[in-house]
């Protein structure tokens, strides 16, 4: 009975011993002690954050431009393929698929983008902007493209659309600062 307890006391000091002494307790400085051991992510979720950055640092933005000179009415770029692509996959929910239970291919890929409407709303005043106009520009993406289901599971089959269309509406929204931005409207030289 001694016996075991001392095997066990000994084998639990030389585990503390171990991770003690591994390189991530082995601090010059302020240590977090335990809570510096990595803990492992599921590409699940990792993936949600990844897609939640990019998403915001290309497109959840609206930038803030110069004011607008007589007949300017035309929208920055339109949508890139890049932007069409994210919409189609958040629009349908499909980013491939399960490996082996259920998978989804698109190959052929050709987009076609058309402008509907382009216009600009009246000048207003906008918490944290000041005076600007709202300038709206409005897409029509249509997606050509062939879709290859695989499904594995009960009976593996395979399905393919030579000829799959999808339609994305994409709106592009900026802004265009209203009067005079360097000197403000009111302002007056002495």
């Amino acid at each position: 009975m001694l016996t075991k307890r001392l095997t066990v006391c000994t084998l639990l000091f030389a585990a503390t011993a171990a991770i003690c002494t591994s390189g991530c307790f082995q601090t010059l400085g302020p240590s977090l002690g335990i809570f510096s051991i990595p803990l492992p992510v599921s590409p699940y979720f990792q993936k949600i954050q990844e897609d939640k950055y990019h998403i915001h640092e290309r497109y959840g933005r609206v930038p803030i431009l110069g004011p607008t000179t007589s007949g300017d009415q035309v929208a920055l770029d339109p949508p890139s393929d890049d932007e069409v692509w994210w919409a189609l996959e958040r629009a349908n929910s499909v980013q491939g698929g399960v490996p082996f239970l259920y998978e989804v291919q698109r190959n052929n890929v050709k987009m076609v983008k058309e402008p509907i409407a382009d216009y600009i709303d009246p000048p207003r005043v906008y918490p944290l902007i000041g005076p600007a106009q709202l300038h709206h520009a409005h897409y029509k993406c249509t997606v050509y493209f062939t879709e290859k289901k695989i499904v594995g599971w009960p009976t593996p089959h395979t399905i393919v659309d030579e000829d799959a269309v999808e339609v994305i509406y994409i709106d592009h929204n900026h802004f265009h600062m209203a009067g005079n931005p360097d000197l403000g409207e009111n302002n007056t030289h002495y």
